[in-house]
């Protein structure tokens, strides 16, 4: 760095021009009179005085007497200290401002826009350490591995977590070890076509950002019930139901658990017209009062507003997209459930158990 820089520098942490000429023109001399300063400087003659006693009440400088007034540079320790402290304060600012613009405070926005694609990510990772109920994810490898820390620890929680991971057709990979798999999730499937970022929380919250070979770089940050349920049908439909499947911690045989009342529906229905008796456990809320209930007893009649089931073709998912709900028979009399967003039905599913299937 050369003398002019560090003159700008200096003006930058908070000295005058003619401080900062005096400064370094003594760094230089090592000790010098007021007439050799201002050769030395530049300082105009009548201002030297003044601009000596400054920096010396700084810190920066100090004076004796001889014959005549003479100044040289004090101890660099408190100059540097006072540069590092700028320079802290600097970075701090400019974390907090990087912060600002990144992360809109979304108790103040049902949606927020965000600019770069790696504060999709990061709000992501923040709103799944808080999760307490399911995550839905779409991720790359990378960013699969980028949460991977935070995945564990939602799934030692009893978080339900449906992972899709996809790859680019022409990508050599290797997709996680089922051992990774069992310890960040409940399900996991392989979409080998290039995907958005969808991340979504307990039914509220949502991070969506292009996939990574799109033309805009933005991101879509969700805190609202009702735009959650737009990017969980998109997730249902096109990143998670045409999927492969490459692990699964969910039991054949009771106890069975679901998250969704309409996958429930699905596997349930051809029993239930098949004469079996199916034993059920529910965790949701009261749609009135959005208190936590705890539904047991057994499933007497399934709901929904498509054809029916026919056969032994699995339900289409199209049949299902309106309004669902399953009956419960329990000690305290007869409850409907309902999925996600429930208003018709007693209870909002949440957690929904095929604890026993009997004849």
């Amino acid at each position: 760095m050369n003398s002019d820089e560090l003159r700008e520098v200096l003006q930058e942490a908070g000295l005058s021009p003619y401080q900062s000429k005096a400064y370094v023109a003594l760094l230089e001399l090592g000790t010098a009179s007021a007439r050799e300063l201002v050769e030395a400087s530049d300082v105009p003659d009548p201002r030297i005085y003044d601009v000596v006693r400054s920096l010396e009440d700084r810190g920066y400088v100090e004076t004796y007497e001889q014959d005549t007034m003479r100044a040289r540079a004090h101890s660099p320790a408190d100059v540097l200290e006072d540069l590092q402290s700028r320079a802290s304060r600097f970075e701090q600012a400019a974390d907090e401002i990087e912060d600002r613009w990144e992360q809109p405070e979304l108790d103040r926005h049902a949606a927020s826009i965000v600019k770069r694609f790696e504060t999709v990510v990061d709000r992501a990772r923040l709103f799944i350490e808080e999760a307490e109920n399911q995550i839905q994810l779409s991720a790359s490898l990378e960013q699969y591995e980028q949460l991977e820390g935070v995945l564990a620890e939602a799934l030692e929680r009893g978080v339900y977590i449906q992972l899709s991971i996809y790859t680019a057709p022409d990508e050599e990979y290797e997709l996680p070890a089922q051992e990774r798999l069992a310890k960040t999730t409940t399900e996991t499937r392989h979409r080998p076509i290039p995907s958005p970022f969808v991340a979504l929380i307990d039914r509220r919250k949502a991070c969506f950002g292009p996939h990574e070979d799109a033309l805009n770089e933005y991101g879509v940050l969700v805190d609202d019930r009702m735009h959650e349920y737009v990017f969980h049908w998109y997730y249902v439909g096109c990143l998670w139901e045409i999927c492969d499947e490459i692990y699964t911690a969910r039991n054949d045989e009771p106890p069975i658990e679901y998250v969704d009342v309409r996958e429930f529906i699905r596997d349930v229905e051809p029993l239930l017209l098949d004469g079996v008796t199916i034993g059920v456990r529910v965790l949701g809320k009261d749609v009135s009062s959005g208190e936590e209930r705890i539904l047991e007893g057994d499933l007497t009649d399934v709901y929904y507003e498509g054809d029916g089931y026919v056969g032994a073709n699995e339900i289409p998912l199209a049949q299902l997209a309106g309004r669902a709900s399953i009956t419960v028979e329990t000690s305290e009399g007869e409850f409907t459930v309902g999925g996600e967003g429930a208003m018709l039905e007693d209870i909002e599913g949440i957690r929904l158990t095929m604890t026993e299937i009997s004849r």
